[in-house]
């Protein structure tokens, strides 16, 4: 098997979860998010919005359904020993195999959780689960529970979230060394992911963001591709991945000559940036953080220029999003605690100018002070 994790590791994992649906009154759960599979198992796929499903009984006992394209996929990377395959076929109905394979394991009238808020499971089949299953077991809501044991990293992990942070750093030093005047978008991006995957990377669960000019105001990925002009802003966001965990990182390059407001926003985003790592720490909750990076964003007169969030954590993630719970918005209480890897970013978009300028990266949540993963430096990098 290639699991990237020893068996003491899973063997806390599963201790964790077991008394956490002993503290919900919950005698398993139906779990659906491939992080949290992964997590729990080591069980590394993609396809997951098709149908699958793990059951974890707070005994331990696991099985999981899922198609027969993934069965020697589960059988290499997971610790999985019980594993059924739903059959592909016109008319196929998984959620009712899904009735049998837990009538197999004794679930008949129990309290099972359920992963719902997660890309892994879309509403038709979720319409389908509770049909079949009403009146057969109680259905409970349960996507927050292996969401907060995940959102704490082990030192096993943390491991492998600085190994990601090497990464980070490399892409920033490719994007830099390509990065200017009459260079092709693509180039930079080829760049970035080449110095990934050379050093023994994985694939980002989202695109990387990058857009100039005009589309440096942007704050998603978009098709399509211009050449750098002598007088341009790149903005990057970008993650080095290792064994699926993230840590990202987010700038605003000028090329050739920055603009008096370039300045202007990178100062304020510096100064966020610091108010926001000031408060991450145990027992400040992501709510406060946010408050931190509004305070200074207005006391700037950037309230129309600013996102109301401010970042999120960050942890083995897949497709389609990276982003992880908590995020930082007004009043989250979600509370910090040590071994949380928290990406920030100061995401400044002034429209009525048409100046960009980011400035974000991840940061280890410690008994004290935060510690930066990335070593790469927080000037204005002009080009």
């Amino acid at each position: 098997m290639a699991l990237h994790f020893d068996e003491t590791e899973f063997a806390n994992r599963r201790t964790r979860l077991s008394a956490a649906l002993e503290e919900k009154g919950l005698d398993g759960i139906l779990i659906f998010a491939q992080e949290s599979m992964y997590w729990l198992t080591g069980y590394d796929t993609f396809g997951f919005c098709f149908f699958q499903c793990l059951f974890y009984g707070k005994d331990g006992r696991m099985a999981l359904l899922t198609r027969s394209a993934d069965l020697r996929q589960a059988q290499h990377t997971s610790n999985i020993a019980d594993l059924r395959i739903w059959t592909d076929k016109a008319g196929a109905t998984p959620a009712d195999q899904l009735r049998d394979m837990l009538e197999s394991l004794g679930q008949r009238g129990k309290r099972l959780g359920i992963e719902t808020d997660t890309h892994g499971l879309t509403y038709k089949n979720g319409k389908a689960i509770e049909l079949v299953l009403e009146g057969y077991v109680h259905l409970t809501e349960a996507s927050e529970i292996i969401t907060r044991l995940r959102a704490v990293k082990s030192p096993a992990e943390l491991v492998y979230v600085r190994k990601a942070a090497e990464l980070a750093d490399l892409a920033r030093a490719a994007a830099e060394r390509v990065a200017g005047p009459g260079v092709d978008e693509g180039a930079v991006l080829a760049a970035q992911h080449a110095a990934i995957f050379e050093a023994g990377g994985d694939y980002p669960g989202n695109e990387f963001i990058i857009g100039s000019d005009r589309d440096a105001l942007l704050c998603r990925y978009k098709a399509g591709r211009r050449v750098l002009s002598e007088n341009d802003q790149l903005t990057l966001e970008f993650a080095g991945v290792y064994r699926h965990y993230h840590v990202a990182q987010m700038n605003t390059f000028v090329i050739g000559e920055p603009r008096q407001r370039h300045k202007e926003l990178h100062r304020a985003a510096r100064e966020a940036l610091d108010a926001v790592e000031n408060t991450l720490k145990p027992g400040k909750t992501a709510g406060d953080v946010f408050e931190a990076h509004r305070e200074v964003m207005d006391a700037h007169g950037l309230e129309k220029h600013r996102l109301n969030a401010c970042g999120y954590s960050l942890g083995s993630r897949f497709t389609p999003s990276w982003m992880d719970w908590p995020m930082f918005y007004a009043g989250n209480p979600w509370i910090l605690e040590p071994g949380m890897v928290m990406f920030t970013h100061m995401i400044i978009m002034d429209s009525d100018t048409g100046t960009a300028m980011c400035l974000g990266r991840t940061s280890l949540v410690t008994q004290g002070a935060c510690e930066p993963l990335s070593k790469a430096s927080l000037d204005l990098v002009v080009k």
